[in-house]
């Protein structure tokens, strides 16, 4: 039988803030917002910190220790909406250096004990521990070791599903937050799984899930037991079908240990809402500087892109997208600043913009170049970092 472990950092970004500032522990404290909302060194040596209280703006929390989550404040939550509920929760500004950082740790920290990982972002992995458990005392005595190797290399905690696939284990490493350890086999489903509300399968989204309760269905157990021709009468074959495989446990998808991605992207949000004409000086700076830090993603990580396109957030929330393909790969940030403008005029350019980003698509790995490509294509591997990249 196959074990496979899901990993997930506990309250991942305010943990790591929680070691900077350790006179929080305890306390109710969100991460989001600006750098000015730093914490201000005192004469006498300690900090005053901001709370939400003192917030103003339209920032949204992106994450929040346990303490304040008991107060009904999570992540994706606007910052004044939270304050109405822990006006006396302390607001940090996020620090993605040091996110990152710590994830790099954690990570390197998994793989020497068990080196099949599947990277699923910046706090969780999935890895396989099928054969790496007989030699080191079964999955629980494995799982235990890695959570005492990610505190000592980290100082945090974690939480571990294991189970027989990935669907499960996701949802196992949830069920024992924080510092949780929880191992389940097919036999525990009916009474640990079939409980919990459907929605929190990985795949049934809120819309799903609401048309799910719309038909009566609330658990994993009531969706078990629906019949399955019924399931994709309602949502379709493959969709419905899934459903019914999820409801029961089944997934046999492998930890896939390498996966090369479709595209790279940067993006930042305004702290004030920008008109594409009336601060284009300013627009066409930050355009330029995203541009060239796409090119430097490019160039550190190998790769040529073939189509760049351009994502606009507007005053009113409405998102559009643009973008075009080129002749030739390239991670040049003069050309990719070109393409990209080109995008940008394809967009309405009458409203204000919360959030501008730059996208390079149709990526190839630079020595998997085909040899018959164009010489200006090939040229692209000599070119040098754009300046300020590096």
């Amino acid at each position: 039988m196959r074990w496979i472990a899901h990993l997930d950092m506990d309250a991942f970004y305010a943990s790591v803030e929680l070691l900077r500032y350790p006179e929080l522990r305890g306390r109710p404290a969100v991460v989001g917002g600006a750098q000015r909302n730093a914490p201000e060194l005192q004469a006498d040596g300690t900090r005053r910190f901001m709370t939400l209280r003192d917030y103003k703006g339209r920032g949204v929390i992106t994450t929040a220790t346990y303490e304040a989550r008991a107060l009904g404040v999570h992540s994706g939550m606007g910052l004044m909406k939270a304050a109405a509920l822990a006006s006396d929760a302390v607001l940090l500004p996020a620090d993605f250096q040091e996110y990152r950082r710590f994830s790099r740790l954690f990570k390197a920290a998994v793989a020497e004990l068990a080196p099949l990982v599947e990277d699923r972002g910046i706090d969780e992995i999935f890895i396989d521990l099928t054969q790496a458990a007989e030699a080191q005392g079964g999955v629980r005595a494995l799982g235990e070791r890695i959570k005492s190797r990610v505190r000592e290399a980290t100082g945090l905690t974690c939480s571990i599903g294991i189970t027989p696939n990935k669907l499960l284990s996701k949802l196992a490493s949830e069920l024992a937050k924080p510092d949780g350890l929880t191992v389940l086999t097919l036999e525990d489903i009916p009474a640990q799984i079939w409980p919990l509300p459907a929605r929190r399968i990985n795949g049934i989204g809120p819309k799903a899930s609401a048309r799910l309760e719309a038909l009566g269905i609330r658990t994993i157990g009531e969706l078990a037991a629906a019949d399955p021709q019924w399931l994709m009468e309602q949502f379709g074959a493959h969709y419905g079908a899934w459903l019914h495989d999820a409801a029961h446990g089944r997934d046999e998808r492998p930890v896939v240990t390498h996966r090369e991605p479709k595209s790279l992207s940067r993006e930042t949000t305004f702290e004030r809402d920008l008109h594409p004409r009336e601060d284009r000086e300013a627009l066409g700076a930050v355009f330029t500087r995203l541009c060239e830090q796409l090119a430097a993603d490019l160039e550190r990580n190998g790769y040529l892109a073939k189509s760049i396109g351009v994502k606009l957030r507007y005053d009113d929330f409405r998102i559009v997208t643009r973008a075009l393909t080129l002749p030739a790969h390239t991670r040049d940030a003069q050309e990719i600043r070109r393409c990209a403008g080109r995008c940008l005029k394809k967009g309405p350019l009458e409203r204000r913009l919360r959030l501008l980003g730059v996208r390079a698509g149709n990526l190839c790995r630079a020595d998997a170049l085909p040899a018959g490509a164009p010489a200006a294509e090939r040229a692209q591997l000599d070119l040098p970092l754009c300046e300020g990249s590096k």
